[in-house]
């Protein structure tokens, strides 16, 4: 079988969706690689290194998705529904395509490449269960985001984030407060700490105190009752509109005391609670910052809007939704051992072996046989 690997085409996407380092993996396997021409160039890669890996370059788009049994890709149709439109015509029947396609919130994509007979996967929809850690897509891509969001934080804001000790005196350290502890919350609350921040952190979910508090951050616990707060998934629940009006009330005191506020709270499927207002930010001081990793599913703080800043009563609002792709390197060699140890769980003898039995395959599997037959993709579409 030959594995494609197109350029992505979403606007200022600069990962590649298979590095040259995974490229022996794949063919130990016995697949062959096609690697469109220059589709590593942006996050670092030429071709010439997929070259001395084994793989081959095609001559243009329509070559890959011509050849390829497979397309391998960071952003397929569901996320990158304007730009990836186009790939639908390329595609045939009994293709494989495999990326991101969020489609919990792009159902129609789903169906899209269901009605074209294409099988696809999706590394959203990975399962956290011990046996798919190294598959975990979603999880590394937050990592680099909660790093990143700490530097553009860092770089807006009108101070420095370390105490130090000058000939002018004591300068004291800037206050950051991270809500949502998840891998992005846990990696901005270490990335603070590292430049010398005094850190706060707040989530749902009590039991990542301990997480918190290992990283030399202060866990802010607020009278609230959270049982429940976690799914079995281990990520947090949507909770009832009373339980946030409530937690924004209790958790105003610390954003109004904080220099820089990211919140990274996403609900999986759903739009992302507003836990900032605009009444808080308001109580905020004059020329704090504020990161909004949530901007682009609704934004957890009310004033956001996706990859704009907004100044709103004197704070600087961000709400970049592709930071990723802003550290192309390794987040392309993160995702590319992400995907690539997840396509190899699904080979056998060189051929894709669907079993519906394996918690895996069966989570991830989108569509196939010209159906949608993920059950909660299915109830999202029109019936």
């Amino acid at each position: 079988m030959i594995v494609g690997i197109p350029a992505e085409t979403f606007p200022g996407e600069r990962r590649v969706a298979i590095t040259p380092g995974v490229v022996p993996a794949l063919t130990k396997a016995g697949l062959d690689v096609l690697l469109g021409a220059g589709a590593g160039l942006t996050a670092g890669f030429p071709d010439a290194r997929y070259l001395d890996k084994g793989a081959k370059v095609a001559t243009d788009r329509a070559q890959v998705f011509a050849e390829a049994d497979i397309i391998l890709q960071v952003r397929a149709l569901g996320a990158n529904p304007t730009a990836g439109r186009p790939d639908l015509e390329l595609l045939r029947s009994n293709q494989t395509v495999v990326g991101f396609s969020e489609p919990l919130g792009e159902p129609s994509s789903a169906h899209d490449l269901a009605t074209r007979g294409i099988t696809s996967f999706s590394m959203e929809l990975i399962p956290r269960i011990t046996r798919a850690q190294s598959m975990d897509a979603l999880s590394s891509m937050a990592t680099i985001a909660g790093y990143k969001a700490v530097l553009v934080a860092a770089e807006t804001l009108p101070r420095m984030f370390p105490m130090l000790m000058t000939a002018a005196g004591t300068i004291t350290p800037a206050r950051v407060f991270i809500v949502g502890a998840g891998v992005a919350g846990l990696q901005a609350i270490a990335s603070a700490r590292r430049l010398g921040a005094r850190v706060e952190a707040y989530d749902v979910r009590p039991a990542v105190k301990e997480q918190v508090e290992s990283l030399g951050a202060t866990f802010v616990d607020l009278p609230l009752e959270t049982d429940g707060s976690e799914d079995k998934g281990g990520y947090a629940k949507a909770q009832d509109e009373a339980f946030y009006v409530r937690q924004r009330e209790t958790m105003s005191r610390v954003v109004a005391a904080s220099d820089v506020v990211i919140t990274t709270a996403l609900i999986p499927g759903r739009p992302a609670p507003i836990l900032v207002t605009d009444e808080m930010v308001a109580g905020m001081a004059a020329g704090t910052v504020v990161v909004d990793l949530a901007a682009e599913r609704g934004g957890n703080v009310e004033p956001s809007l996706p990859d704009q800043v907004v100044i709103a009563h004197d704070v600087t609002i961000l709400g970049p939704t592709n930071l990723p792709a802003t550290v192309p390197y390794h987040a392309s060699q993160m995702y590319a051992k992400n995907l690539s140890t997840f396509l190899l769980h699904l080979i056998d003898n060189g051929r894709i072996r669907l079993d519906l039995e394996d918690e895996i395959t069966r989570s991830t599997l989108v569509s196939h046989d010209g159906e949608v037959v993920h059950p909660r993709v299915r109830e999202l579409l029109p019936h």
